[in-house]
């Protein structure tokens, strides 16, 4: 007889103590937020790993930087001797007739070059690329370096 006596709601009985839910009309904004702070964090890892060039190890100088108002086109010279227009090996002999067709493009021998060489790259190789650019013409190099640290 005890068991009889339980309440409806508690079990046996079927559906008459149940309500049907409502659908919820609100927005729940909190996954969007955290998919957000997820992008966030990817982008801001993965940003300063875009930048487009040659591995290089630059010495460290307390210059100031160039204003510049546009790409410049950078030349290259890593610690193996290997030379790259932005992003193109070239050979020594390469070097003038490349780069004279792509200033031409870009406006004359009055482009701006800017030279990044790494800091075990050999002397000799970083004077003889600098003489061919001199004896080509061109009068608008600058020496790309670190900001020094530390001083």
């Amino acid at each position: 007889m005890a068991m009889n006596s339980a309440a409806p709601s508690s079990g046996g009985g079927g559906r008459r103590g149940r309500r049907r839910s409502q659908p919820m009309a609100e927005i729940n904004v909190t996954p969007m937020v955290d998919v957000m702070l997820v992008l966030l964090i990817i982008f801001m890892v993965s940003a300063p790993l875009l930048t487009v060039g040659v591995p290089l190890d630059l010495p460290q100088t307390q210059a100031k930087s160039l204003e510049q108002d546009k790409t410049p086109l950078q030349l290259s010279v890593d610690a193996q001797g290997r030379i790259f227009i932005n992003d193109t090996e070239v050979t020594m002999e390469e070097l003038i007739p490349k780069l004279t067709a792509i200033t031409d493009a870009r406006g004359g021998l009055d482009e701006r070059i800017f030279m990044r060489a790494d800091k075990k790259a050999d002397y000799g190789t970083v004077a003889r690329v600098m003489g061919r650019l001199s004896g080509a013409g061109f009068k608008r190099l600058a020496l790309v370096t670190e900001v020094e640290q530390g001083s």
